[in-house]
């Protein structure tokens, strides 16, 4: 029997026997239909490694004791006929399919984002240019493609945005937040192209939750909007020179980070690397650990020198040429808080010109560079 091809029709002329065969085996295809989702998850795609080629004699004989053991446990008569005919057309679905298959998973993402588009109703404003279908995506995949979160976790993020107004945040707002570096936009980029922020903790300056936030906000919206276009996320590299617990964030703070940057700009990290933290950060990571969703969690990376794996992980992100210094590469960098507020100051003119908004531009004072290699260690 082949099952790409249906039973002919029952009718008269067929005696009891013929007929009770035909029965049996129209039943037993349409028990295989059954089947051969289940199978080719637990078997086809254990045991084969390139879809869409010819299977090898190892890929054929573990396909084949893998089917034969379920089948089997299923008490099926006439198992070797019934495992070759099942072994077919699980093959030859699952390589004429390829394209097929991710083509439908494609159009049903894309049907889930229109859905979400449908649900929050029409936009107008600000509200309207923030919620693009690329951001609509995002927010689907932070919510694993699941509409109904992916819709309260938008309109939560629309809600915070209409109060915190994170695009008409400038730079001579935040600028005295910024005069140690503690945070800044990098001047190079990962291997990917995405945006860098570097982060130093053991240069925090203030003591106000809300300004600090409001800086943060501010560095996260201009590396966004300093994307490339073929990029959506952004990579961070966290130093802890000079980071002790007299200069740790509060835990509110760090609870208040996570919540912003998980919740409010959903995929938008696309990795955190804490270089060298102390013994001491243990005891507080263990803490704000807890504040982190799982899709978060899996982006932040931890650096030892000691440790080469770790090293070569981050190695993999970025070129050394590039790295500064202080997370073990050969670029030395300063910070120049005068050049790095001219530069955002141009950036800012960028930011209001894209949300519609007026930008007054002004001058700003400071002592530092924008965080560019200024030189190459031998």
């Amino acid at each position: 029997m082949d099952f790409s091809s249906p039973s002919p029709p029952m009718g008269s002329g067929q005696s009891p026997e013929a007929l009770m065969e035909q029965v049996q085996a129209q039943l037993q295809q349409a028990y295989a239909e059954e089947l051969i989702e289940t199978l080719r998850g637990k078997c086809f795609d254990k045991c084969v490694t390139k879809p869409g080629s010819s299977l090898s004699s190892g890929e054929s004989s573990c396909v084949s004791r893998c089917v034969d053991r379920y089948i089997e446990a299923m008490g099926i008569i006439s198992r070797s006929l019934f495992s070759q005919q099942l072994l077919f057309k699980m093959f030859r679905r699952k390589t004429t399919s390829q394209a097929e298959q991710e083509n439908n998973e494609a159009a049903l993402r894309e049907a889930k984002i229109k859905e979400v588009k449908t649900l929050i109703g029409e936009l107008s404003g600000r509200s309207s240019l923030y919620c693009s279908d690329p951001c609509l995506k995002r927010y689907l995949e932070a919510r694993n493609w699941n509409v109904g979160k992916a819709k309260k976790m938008l309109e939560e993020t629309l809600k915070w945005r209409s109060t915190f107004k994170p695009e008409e945040i400038r730079w001579n707002e935040v600028s005295g937040e910024g005069e140690t570096g503690k945070v800044y936009k990098a001047g190079f980029h990962d291997r990917s192209g995405r945006t860098v922020l570097i982060l130093r903790p053991g240069l925090q300056n203030t003591k106000s939750l809300e300004n600090q936030m409001k800086h943060l906000v501010y560095l996260i919206e201009n590396a966004i909007m300093n994307l490339p276009e073929d990029q959506e996320q952004m990579s961070w590299l966290i130093d802890f020179t000079d980071w002790s617990l007299s200069t740790s964030v509060p835990i509110k703070s760090a609870r208040e980070t996570i919540n912003i940057l998980q919740n409010h700009y959903p995929e938008r990290l696309a990795v955190a690397f804490l270089y060298n933290p102390p013994r001491l950060f243990e005891a507080f990571w263990k803490i704000v650990k807890y504040f982190i969703d799982a899709k978060t969690f899996i982006k932040v990376k931890f650096v030892y020198p000691k440790n080469p794996e770790s090293v070569e992980l981050m190695s993999s992100f970025f070129d050394e040429e590039n790295l500064p210094t202080e997370f073990g590469g050969r670029a030395l960098l300063q910070y120049n808080h005068e050049e790095f507020s001219k530069q955002m100051n141009q950036d800012d003119a960028k930011t209001a010109d894209f949300w519609g908004l007026v930008h007054s531009s002004s001058e700003f004072s400071g002592a530092e560079i924008a965080p560019e290699p200024i030189q190459t260690n031998p």
